[in-house]
This record gives structure tokens, C-alpha cells and sequence, in this order.
């Protein structure tokens, strides 16, 4: 399990996370959503260990991050942040390629072609990196966390993205939802930081809002993620529920017309 235990953080003394405790278990997808200067991708951060918490702990595996090297570290659990800065004029392929490194010595060409057609970007091994587009660069980063985890192991491992889809289209944020939940199957643990309700709704397991640097409200997405809990969490009124085809569920954000209409008639 990854834990983060009472975690506080201040900048100059200004609180940004405040005894905040969050739990990823091993086969849960887990999201992190919240408005703008929540906290979410310094929570993040701390859970990777790219941030120290001021107060409180980081575990993986019931050990404290601290005590892990930094390949163990790399064994245990993989992250893909936000941004991803690179000035070598690197191929696709050998962008990929680095997450060998600090990967099972197991892993070999083979696993790195699959993960890349998986992504649906085989045809872009030879692209300069740099030149691609930004879903296309994202995709590349994502496959390059993804062979640091590959291969099977006996012991629980993490995936740790800061909004992993932002920069794809539609149908390559499902293809990608959908392989994250299925590496559920390999005693993995995934959390990401994401914004469109509608597809946290219809792929994540449990759901942690933050707001304010805060925890307004955790736990399995059947039980928290309703319309009265993301109203509160945005300050805006948000609807959720099934789709009447039995496609999932739906999530609405009336327009802001339509709640002038409303006030107006209030007065």
C-alpha cells in the first residue's frame, strides 16, 4: 500500500497542504480531483518524493520513502509528471527506452515495441521527440513509465500521473484510461491527477477531492462521487448520474446562463 500519512506543507510558512492522509491500494485506480490551487499536484509531488512533506510520512510497502535508495525506489513505483522537459534531439524510441533503465534487467526490446503499439505509437519510434505533438509527446512519456513497470513482479507496485491525457483527444483518453485499468491486473496501484469528471467517473475506482489544500472528501467513487459532494468541492452545480442506456455515468455542469436564469427568478 502507498501511504501518505498526516502530510503538511508550508512555503514560507503559508500552509499549501494541511494534515492531509490518502491511501492507494495495489488493483485500484485512484483520481485526484479538485479546482485550480488545491493542492493536488503538490500532494503529488510529495507521494513521489520529488517534494518533502514539512510534517508527516510517505510509505510504500509499509517502508518510509526515505529508507529506499533511489533504484530501489524506481522498482517500486514509476511517475509521469505534468511537464517533461527534453533538450537532446532523442527519438521516440529511445525516450521509451529509458525506462529500461531503472527497469527489471528482463525487459527487453520486445516489451518496449508492445507498449508502444499498446499507446499506438510504433509508427513514430523514429520521430525526433521534440517534433511531435503534444498528445504524441505525452503518449511517448507514458510509454517510457510504463516499461518501468512492465514486467510482472510479486510485490505491489505504483503508477504515479500528473494529468497524463490532457493534450490527447478523445478516443486516445479512453485507449489510455482503459489500459491503466487493466494494469489493475498486475498488482498495481494507479493514481492520477485528472480534470474531465465525466471519464473519472466511468474509470477510477476510489476518488480523493481536494480543495484548498485539503481532503473535502475520499473513498469508493460509488459512495463520495455524487452531485452534492462536487457542487460543494467547485462551488458550482454539477449533476451526476446513469446514463439511461446503461453507458456509464454522466456528469453535467449546468451553464452559467442558466443559473443567471434561475437566480434572476429567485429575486
Amino acid at each position: 500500500m502507498l501511504q501518505g500519512i498526516n502530510i503538511h506543507f508550508c512555503i514560507s510558512e503559508k500552509p499549501i497542504l494541511g494534515e492531509v492522509s490518502v491511501k492507494l491500494k495495489p488493483g485500484q485506480f485512484t483520481a485526484i480531483i479538485g479546482p485550480n490551487g488545491a493542492g493536488k499536484s503538490t500532494l503529488f509531488k510529495i507521494l513521489t518524493g520529488d517534494l518533502q512533506c514539512s510534517r508527516g510520512e510517505v510509505r510504500y510497502n509499509g517502508l518510509e520513502i526515505e529508507k529506499y535508495k533511489s533504484q530501489q525506489l524506481a522498482r517500486v513505483r514509476a511517475v509521469m509528471p505534468q511537464h517533461s522537459v527534453l533538450s537532446f534531439p532523442f527519438s521516440a524510441w529511445e525516450v521509451v527506452e529509458l525506462g529500461a533503465l531503472n527497469a527489471p534487467k528482463e525487459i527487453g526490446q520486445e516489451d518496449i515495441q508492445e507498449v508502444m503499439e499498446l499507446l499506438q505509437i510504433w509508427h513514430l519510434k523514429a520521430r525526433n521527440y521534440n517534433l511531435l505533438s503534444g498528445g504524441e509527446r505525452q503518449r511517448v512519456q507514458l510509454a517510457r513509465v510504463l516499461v518501468q513497470i512492465w514486467k510482472k513482479q510479486a510485490f505491489p507496485r505504483y503508477l504515479l500521473l500528473d494529468e497524463p491525457i490532457s493534450s490527447m483527444d478523445v478516443s486516445l483518453q479512453h485507449l489510455v484510461l482503459a489500459l491503466l485499468n487493466d494494469l489493475k491486473n498486475r498488482n498495481i496501484g494507479v493514481l492520477a491527477v485528472l480534470h474531465d469528471l465525466g471519464l473519472v467517473a466511468n474509470y477510477a475506482d476510489q476518488v480523493i477531492m481536494m480543495k484548498a489544500g485539503g481532503i473535502e472528501s475520499q473513498g469508493d467513487l460509488k459512495e463520495v462521487f455524487d452531485s452534492k459532494n462536487l457542487e460543494k468541492l467547485f462551488g458550482y452545480p454539477i449533476q451526476v448520474k446513469k446514463h439511461e442506456e446503461g453507458l456509464g455515468i454522466m456528469v453535467h455542469s449546468l451553464p452559467l446562463h442558466h443559473i443567471n436564469h434561475t437566480i434572476k427568478q429567485a429575486q
